[in-house]
């Protein structure tokens, strides 16, 4: 058990220091592989927490779709790549202040609601019943989000022809 506890320790510093860099990165691509990197981490926590399943899902739509469709959206609009003057602002200790207070304020709620209580996994899911979950009762949101998937890409072509 203590194993667990070092590797989630270390997924969880990874993650945060790659969430960190990637929403103060001025460059679009570094920010892409950033989100890469939180992504794989969340795909880490979903093998300690054994869902196997869920992990190479969490790899395979969201690392091997989604930020290759933001990498191709980038490519495709030819959008700033590089440092960009006009993207920072100066309202970033505001941006701090917010933060800790919703931080705060998120930890106040759930040390309310769960205190002390320990997390009891009574039985794992298995791989058939994750899947008639996804394809059976949340069928349609899946589908929505490929379409929209879609549309992204057929937006972002749109875009980059119109020379």
């Amino acid at each position: 058990m203590v194993a667990q506890n070092v590797v989630f320790g270390v997924l969880a510093l990874v993650m945060v220091v790659a969430g960190f860099r990637l929403v103060t990165t001025q460059n679009v691509v570094r920010a892409a592989l950033f989100l890469a990197i939180v992504l794989a981490g969340v795909a880490g926590i979903f093998v300690l927490l054994l869902a196997e399943f869920v992990a190479w899902v969490q790899v395979l739509v969201y690392i091997g779709a989604i930020v290759v469709l933001l990498l191709f959206g980038v490519m495709l609009t030819r959008a700033p790549t590089g440092r960009e003057g006009g993207l920072d602002n100066d309202q970033r200790g505001v941006g701090v202040l917010v933060a800790a207070s919703v931080l705060a304020a998120l930890a106040a709620v759930l040390v309310d609601a769960f205190g002390d209580d320990k997390i009891a996994f009574t039985r794992v899911q298995r791989t058939a019943e994750v899947s008639d979950s996804i394809f059976g009762t949340y069928v349609v949101p899946f589908e929505v989000a490929s379409v929209l998937l879609l549309a992204a890409l057929v937006g972002a072509v749109a875009l980059a022809r119109r020379d």
